[in-house]
């Protein structure tokens, strides 16, 4: 795909998440939006998947570590044929397999269930050391949030996969700068992130998590990285697309109503209008 057509994906993408979380009165819509760009490119251009065969055993896994932005990997999956579109707006909802946390009993193409924080990495980390012991040639990606990673949890993983020189595994943090609490700054700062990961032995990248050249380059590169795992640093915009969530920490956890509902898929609806006017 090119640069418009991952951004008009990931447009549609963000829409599914506003759908979803609204539908569902309950939610995490900011960090959604803000990893959608990376999430699409994930699921569209990055990895190794088959929707009609999610347990082929040589595809790529992932993990969302930070699991209460489940809306943006729904969102992804649908798109890309796991499931239908409609049913994101069952998200939350009783019966539905589109809970507020991933589930991988429930939802085919979820590698591994995930919500409490710090805890997807390990596993992912686990998946990356057995594909190295059974000679395998997939790779696991993981994506933490960057208050997340105040869990100490997530540098005992990392200090493991440094020292395993575990180079089929990706870590992307997704740095917007906002958690529940307010800024991750002040909560407990985590920063500098990407000195962090290089004393765990890892390579790092770090970018613009909005940027699609930037996206391609940096998976790449981690890519061809040999002898040591790469993270992947994207600097995002909390809320992205929807002009009132942008970099508002107050979105971190709420359910847009019906009228702000309305307003952010009109602000989505611009975008998409935008985009046409790009590709003619």
């Amino acid at each position: 795909m090119n640069n418009l057509e991952l951004k008009k994906l990931a447009n549609q993408i963000r829409k599914g998440i506003v759908t979803g979380v609204h539908e569902a009165k309950a939610g995490h819509p900011g960090g959604s939006l803000g990893c959608a760009d990376c999430v699409t490119y994930l699921y569209f251009e990055e990895m190794n998947i088959d929707p009609k065969n999610p347990k082929m055993d040589s595809r790529d896994r992932f993990v969302l570590s930070k699991g209460h932005n489940a809306p943006a990997l729904y969102s992804a999956m649908a798109h890309r044929g796991y499931f239908p579109v409609e049913e994101l707006k069952t998200l939350r909802k009783l019966g539905s397999h589109l809970q507020g946390h991933p589930c991988m009993q429930h939802v085919p193409g979820i590698d591994m269930s995930s919500g409490s924080l710090g805890q997807g990495i390990s596993a992912a980390v686990g998946m990356a050391l057995a594909g190295k012991l059974d000679n395998k040639d997939y790779r696991v990606y993981t994506l933490l949030g960057d208050g997340e990673i105040q869990e100490g949890q997530v540098w005992e993983a990392s200090m493991f996969a440094g020292h395993r020189k575990l180079d089929n595994l990706c870590v992307i943090v997704d740095n917007n700068g906002l958690q529940i609490d307010g800024s991750v700054e002040d909560v407990c700062s985590p920063y500098p992130i990407g000195k962090k990961f290089e004393a765990f032995n890892f390579h790092v990248i770090e970018i613009d998590g909005h940027d699609f050249d930037a996206l391609r380059k940096a998976f790449s590169e981690a890519k061809n990285t040999k002898g040591m795992p790469t993270c992947i640093i994207l600097n995002t915009v909390k809320g992205k697309g929807v002009s009132f969530m942008e970099n508002q920490a107050s979105w971190h956890g709420t359910a847009p109503n019906d009228e702000q509902y309305a307003v952010a898929m009109a602000d989505l609806e611009k975008i998409d209008e935008e985009l046409a006017k790009e590709e003619a």
